[in-house]
């Protein structure tokens, strides 16, 4: 909780007064003014809940090509098993038609890919920053993986020549595939495996393996008195070339091309060098997985070398740079221990199983099936059933007031003004209360402390209107970002002990439906581990509702189990909508 009080110092009065509103454990008991008393209030406050259905949603064949960040390493979820992530990247000159000079020799081939790391505000005795990579380190972090580099081979198209509009290539995921040493990808019309592609050896790490670590990497210049030292972020930092039979590698690869055809243009050298391959294996079953920055200007391969100098006897150092800003794949391997099904339409699912990396989601109907409605006195459907309860309806004893007028839909006559339609109750408040299921994760897992459900709208593939309202954002630290309208997890205590919950904000989503009488679009939940960013991994050929899902829960190794809401879930454990309204006495 420190953490989070120290997260709201930065947002304005109102969001803080909203976000206790809104994330308090407590629930609304009344809106009433307790000063002026309700007899002098000229409203009335009531808590409504609406019929919900949720289900579980299986994953598979997700986009996984230029995701922004990669996922490299192992991790074994405590609930759903084992997940190994690899990486193929295509590298592409910074400059074409280089001239390397005389008499060159290479001095060290470094590869540089940052970590997501934040710096701690503390400096060492050098006063060099100090950092923390703890939020993006999955597993055990004190064990180490198995990171063997290859040359891949197989050539990352942009285009997909199958399309007419030249739309880009897409690599699909296929973790689930029986063949557990091997890394595949699948596209329109065909499957990849990796391994059937790589090359020589770029570097294998040590009997002891690769583990990443959280120091900054310190660049020493000069000497003496001239010596100066520079610090930038953490990262997976590697010389390719630490001995003389890697040089002569790099020598032929790169330098020996000088006036050939594989440099003078990227295209030409994509199709020479088509790029490396990242692949990740545990240590006796065990390992850990990190986030890499693929993205980031720092991720790059940098050629130093020596040449001569245009003073007779004397050499001179240069570098060719070599960057990551081409295709990338990031293909799985699961063994999952959880046998991930779709759940049921009809009544829902008991538990709801969220999980990145090829996994699972739940979707949730909002306002599903019929009802008894009270305020028609006639079996409706809850949506129909909704919007009566809230609108304002041409009753008997209703006088259109000026502008306004009257829509009939469904054989229901509606006010309305300016083409919107008229609420005579106005939501306050409306939110999903989501129960985690503590049979699966215990209150006592730290692993899930800082979990966020992300909810977006499946038909559109964006998110909701009340994320894109919140002005709660922190982009430097997305655990608590957002946490108006996704709010944080939090724990709470009943009869039964403690438990922890998740409200997921809709307010402007359901006032969207009653208003501008908007589609009532599904909602997708899933787990996230950065809930700043919206963008989309697509789903390949998908014949369902579900077309794609947020690129930031492909990419969360982590999984959780929520309840759902079907007859077996205990009432005060189901999911429900709980809307806080509003109503002008009569």
């Amino acid at each position: 909780m420190r953490r989070l009080f120290k997260a709201l110092k930065y947002v304005s009065l109102f969001l803080l007064i909203a976000f206790a509103i809104v994330a308090c454990d407590k629930e609304y008991n009344s809106i009433d003014s307790e000063v002026l008393g309700e007899e002098n209030t000229n409203f009335n406050a009531s808590k409504t809940e609406f019929k919900i259905l949720a289900y579980n949603k299986k994953l598979d064949s997700l986009q996984i090509n230029n995701l922004g960040s990669s996922l490299l390493g192992f991790y074994n979820d405590p609930i759903y098993g084992e997940t190994t992530a690899s990486l193929i990247t295509q590298i592409t000159p910074t400059t074409t038609n280089p001239d390397f000079g005389t008499g060159t020799v290479i001095d060290s081939v470094i590869l540089n890919i940052p970590y997501y790391s934040r710096a701690t505000g503390e400096v060492n005795d050098e006063s060099i920053p100090i950092y923390t990579i703890s939020d993006s380190i999955f597993g055990n972090e004190s064990a180490p993986i198995k990171l063997t580099i290859y040359r891949n081979n197989y050539f990352l198209r942009d285009f997909n020549p199958n399309s007419e509009t030249n739309t880009a290539q897409n690599y699909y995921s296929n973790a689930s595939n029986a063949d557990k040493a091997n890394n595949y990808a699948i596209t329109e019309n065909s499957i990849i495996n990796f391994d059937d592609h790589k090359g020589e050896v770029i570097y294998e790490s040590n009997a002891s393996g690769y583990k990443p670590s959280e120091k900054a990497i310190v660049l020493v210049t000069g000497s003496g008195d001239t010596e100066a030292k520079t610090a930038s972020v953490p990262a997976l930092r590697i010389n390719l070339a630490e001995d003389d039979d890697k040089k002569a590698y790099w020598m032929s690869t790169i330098i020996a091309k000088q006036d050939q055809p594989e440099l003078s243009n990227s295209n030409n050298f994509i199709n020479y060098f088509r790029g490396l391959y990242f692949k990740t294996e545990a240590i006796n079953a065990d390992g850990q997985m990190i986030m890499l920055n693929t993205s980031s200007t720092d991720s790059k391969i940098t050629i130093y070398y020596s040449k001569d100098s245009t003073v007779s006897g004397e050499t001179t150092q240069a570098t060719y740079v070599l960057s990551f800003t081409g295709n990338k794949v990031n293909p799985f391997i699961n063994t999952y221990s959880q046998n991930l099904q779709n759940g049921d339409r009809t009544i829902g699912d008991e538990k709801l199983y969220l999980k990145g990396t090829e996994g699972s989601m739940a979707v949730v109907d909002l306002f599903n099936g019929l009802v008894n409605c009270e305020e028609s006195n006639t079996q409706d459907t809850a949506l129909e059933c909704f919007k009566k309860t809230y609108r304002q309806l041409n009753e008997d004893n209703y006088i259109l007031k000026s502008g306004e007028s009257i829509e009939e839909i469904n054989g229901v006559e509606y006010i309305t003004k300016n083409g919107n339609f008229v609420l005579k109750r106005l939501i306050n408040e409306a939110q999903l209360v989501i129960y985690e299921d503590e049979e699966n994760v215990s209150v006592d897992d730290e692993t899930h402390e800082f979990d966020r459900i992300y909810a977006y709208d499946i038909t559109n593939n964006q998110p909701t209107l009340d994320y894109l309202f919140d002005a709660t954002d922190n982009t430097a630290n997305p655990e608590f970002s957002k946490f108006v309208s996704l709010g944080v997890r939090t724990k709470y205590e009943d009869t039964d002990g403690e438990h922890y919950k998740y409200k997921i904000r809709i307010t402007e989503h359901l006032n969207s439906i009653l208003v501008r009488d908007s589609t009532n679009t599904k909602l997708g939940l899933v787990l996230s581990n950065n809930v700043n960013t919206t963008s989309n991994s697509n789903i390949l050929e998908s014949n369902d509702i579900v077309t794609g899902v947020p690129a930031a829960s492909v990419l969360s190794p982590r999984g959780t189990v929520l309840h759902g809401n079907n007859d077996n879930v205990i009432d005060n454990r189901k999911m429900k909508l709980e809307i806080y309204s509003t109503e002008q006495k009569e």
